[in-house]
């Protein structure tokens, strides 16, 4: 528990003002909705491993009317059609300056920078995190992205860290017993 006036309580308190503001959540997906490992078999056909809660998460954030992105430095099919399963909005694969690419999701939503949540887990994430009303990494990300986070999850990447950070802010918001009510709620 923390006491008003001590260190922990500053952080949360600013951890709190900072995620009741975000409205639209954008990620990485090597290292963030996956462990990182690039798994590609003989006939150059390439395969990632998601995490089922990370996906609960997206239906969670969507049902309470949030929105959505994708930014990574690789391209890949399997994102694509992983994204539309989640239905993810927007999704920006290939891209060496995600910088610039979310400048272009700021301008496309409406949204500022600080209603934005980035979650990222590398040296290329820096210029969004550091953006960003909510940045936010795995516990694996690299030391850089650690001190640069507001919020570093319990989870590793595509170990469920996605799922940590949306739960986080939705209760941050009141939202998350709305969101997931249903769940919560005994069979009859």
């Amino acid at each position: 528990m923390t006491t008003p006036g001590s260190p922990t309580a500053g952080v949360a308190a600013d951890l709190q003002a900072r995620c009741e503001a975000i409205q639209v959540l954008a990620v990485d997906v090597d290292g963030v909705l996956t462990d990182g490992r690039i798994i590609v078999d003989d006939a150059g056909v390439e395969s990632k491993n998601f995490h089922v809660r990370d996906g609960l998460a997206f239906a969670l954030w969507h049902k309470v009317g949030k929105s959505s992105a994708i930014l990574s430095g690789r391209r890949a099919a399997v994102v694509e059609r992983r994204a539309a399963e989640l239905k993810i909005q927007r999704v920006v694969q290939g891209i060496a300056d995600k910088g610039e690419a979310f400048r272009a999701l700021l301008a496309e939503t409406g949204a500022t920078a600080e209603q934005v949540c980035y979650v990222g887990d590398d040296l290329i994430d820096l210029p969004v995190l550091r953006a960003v009303g909510l940045a936010a990494c795995p516990a694996d990300a690299v030391a850089e992205v650690r001190e640069s986070a507001h919020l570093t999850t319990v989870a590793a990447g595509g170990n469920g860290a996605v799922r940590e950070v949306v739960e986080v802010i939705l209760k941050a918001q009141g939202l998350w017993h709305g969101a997931c009510g249903s769940y919560l709620s005994p069979a009859t």
